[in-house]
């Protein structure tokens, strides 16, 4: 490893440091997901059996005790219950706005590092490759250790920029999904409490 480092010179470090944050994201982000994926059918039916009880603070106890956006959604309809069905609809609305780019935070860092990541690869290979000119050029004649000195950091600079690169993009695609996942869970939830804490107003 400490051969590769030397012999990709600087732009490898670049990229290291791009892998080291994109695994930081990805392992946040991937913990925020699973913090936020919860079993929202079950969690909907406790509500609206306490609510049945007209136990409004208990069922706010429960959306505070749980964590993710779908209770944070929950509890706004159930905050905003008495002022109608339009009002409780805008409230969710409005908390689903608030929670959304709160699940999408810093997913585009991810996504960058993954299209940069294969740049700056090839950016390692071309001064390699401008290395061996330079060197050639200063000399006069051909040197075969200038030139595998210069194709070695061109071929480890590319190779590492394709490395951070594939996971990466993999990582970037795999929380988008999670994070689908978790706001089709959010809609349902909003769909369903809005006619729960509103079934007293139907005729």
């Amino acid at each position: 490893m400490p051969t590769l480092l030397a012999t990709g010179g600087p732009v490898i470090w670049l990229i290291l440091i791009a892998a080291a944050i994109a695994t930081v994201v990805f392992v946040e982000r991937a913990l925020h997901c699973h913090r936020s994926q919860i079993n929202s059918i079950e969690f909907l039916n406790g509500v609206r059996n306490v609510l049945k009880r007209d136990n409004v603070v208990e069922a706010i106890s429960i959306c505070d005790a749980t964590p993710g956006p779908v209770a944070r959604l929950v509890k706004a309809a159930i905050l905003n219950r008495d002022k109608g069905r339009e009002r409780v609809r805008e409230a969710v609305e409005e908390a689903g706005l608030t929670e959304v780019p709160l699940l999408e935070e810093r997913l585009n860092l991810l996504a960058t590092i993954a299209q940069i990541a294969p740049l700056l690869g090839l950016l390692g290979t071309v001064i390699g490759f401008i290395n061996i000119y330079l060197a050639w050029k200063s000399e006069g004649y051909a040197n075969f250790n200038d030139f595998t000195a210069g194709l070695g950091g061109a071929l480890v600079c590319a190779a590492a920029g394709i490395a951070v690169a594939i996971p990466a993009h993999a990582g970037y695609n795999f929380l988008i999904s999670r994070v689908n996942k978790i706001v089709l869970d959010m809609e349902r939830a909003a769909a369903e409490i809005v006619n729960i804490v509103t079934e007293k107003d139907k005729p």
